[in-house]
């Protein structure tokens, strides 16, 4: 997984960056947790995720945001990380210009970047979010959502209790064509520290399963 420097609004970012063999491969773009509590391109859940989209043939990216590891610049208190994943994005679309879908990813602070992203970018097809904080920002922004996705909480996670992130499911569900495919894991926390396994699986099996849908509904017509 070569290292990569790419220019952010802020500064150099630094990312790893896995180049499919396959032509028009899918793009994924994974997003870490808080900068502020330790949250780096090497969480263990954002790199599951992103190891996942490698095995399932994607071209995909993990990035540091400003001011983490090797990455230029300080934290923006999320601003300023929106316009970096916008960024690593348009890198990624540069490198793979005739891509046939593209899908972002994110795990809890990173789940709250990734869906800003969605709303500012149309050409995402899909997205993973991994403990939402539901409960610490107001994700009233998703509205209309522009496509489903995946979300997944945890029973037991302190940080983002699981109803919050229920009321964001329930609230999607009702916005027209958007099914949030909702997923909880018993006896995991917010740091889902025995589930990275499980999260990949769920992940590898909700994005294939969208994706098959797609090719269905494309060899129909």
């Amino acid at each position: 997984m070569p290292e990569v420097m790419f220019a952010g609004p802020d500064g150099r970012l630094e990312g790893r960056y896995h180049h499919s063999s396959a032509p028009n491969a899918p793009l994924a773009l994974v997003l870490h947790p808080h900068p502020l509590h330790g949250g780096t391109m090497n969480n263990r859940i954002t790199y599951a995720m992103y190891r996942t989209f490698e095995k399932m043939g994607f071209s995909v990216m993990r990035y540091n945001s400003r001011g983490v590891g090797r990455s230029q610049g300080r934290y923006d208190g999320g601003i300023g990380e929106i316009s970096d994943a916008a960024a690593a994005l348009d890198w990624m679309q540069m490198v793979n210009p005739n891509a046939s879908g593209l899908w972002i990813a994110g795990y809890s602070f990173g789940a709250f970047v990734g869906m800003q992203l969605l709303m500012r970018r149309p050409e995402i097809t899909g997205w993973i979010s991994v403990a939402p904080p539901a409960n610490h920002y107001d994700f009233g922004f998703l509205a209309p959502c522009p496509c489903g996705g995946l979300m997944i909480a945890g029973e037991n996670d302190e940080l983002v209790p699981e109803p919050a992130v229920r009321k964001l499911v329930d609230k999607l569900n009702t916005q027209k064509g958007v099914t949030v495919d909702y997923r909880i894991f018993k006896g995991a926390d917010h740091v889902f520290a025995n589930h990275a396994d499980q999260v990949a699986d769920a992940v590898e099996d909700h994005v294939s399963t969208v994706m098959n849908r797609k090719a269905l509904a494309l060899a129909a017509d």
